[in-house]
């Protein structure tokens, strides 16, 4: 088994990444595979609503010169994703939502790639609005028709500096808790 995270952080390691990295720490203890991608330095833009990925239904976004596509393929491939963002203005960064929205795209033009796979919402917030963000996440996974577990409390840490995460301490138990529902989960779907 594989879960496949994707940090929309324009920090690639920044409080985002330390906090997926402690959901793979759970996910690892249980032998499950891990793989960590980075949008950060990455130029992504959003769908263009040209529908070739509806007309050529070849798993593949239309748009060259990006990561979006390999991505896709990741995520078709792994039986876990995560999806991780700082809290950018109560949402998710605009290069996270735009690869939600092409590969969601590309995803239901093409039988459901992700159906039936697990999702994880990974937030960082400084304050406020993160309940806004893993909302848009969620979202994402249910209309994708994929199955969220829980965490001990909500998907987020605490921390606007580098590493200012760390120092919360429920934030990283979440994390785990997290993690070790996902490992649950994932080895339920196999039997």
């Amino acid at each position: 088994m594989k879960v496949l995270a994707i940090n929309g952080s324009a920090r690639q390691n920044g409080n985002t990444a330390l906090l997926i990295n402690h959901v793979f720490a759970a996910l690892q203890a249980e032998g499950i595979a891990t793989e960590l991608v980075q949008l950060g330095g990455h130029a992504i833009r959003g769908c263009g609503g040209c529908n070739t990925c509806m007309k050529l239904q070849n798993q593949r976004c239309s748009i060259p010169n990006d990561p979006v596509n390999d991505i896709i393929a990741k995520m078709a491939a792994a039986d876990g994703i995560i999806l991780g963002s700082p809290v950018y203005f109560a949402d998710i960064t605009p290069e996270l939502k735009a690869l939600i929205d092409r590969s969601g795209r590309v995803a239901s033009v093409n039988g459901g790639l992700f159906k039936r796979k697990v999702g994880a919402g990974v937030l960082a917030e400084r304050r406020g609005g993160a309940m806004h963000a893993l909302d848009t996440i969620n979202h994402f996974f249910h209309l994708m028709q994929m199955i969220v577990p829980g965490a001990p409390y909500w998907n987020f840490g605490i921390g606007r500096d580098i590493g200012e995460v760390e120092h919360d301490a429920e934030g990283i138990a979440n994390m785990k808790g997290l993690g070790e529902n996902m490992a649950w989960l994932l080895e339920k779907l196999q039997t």
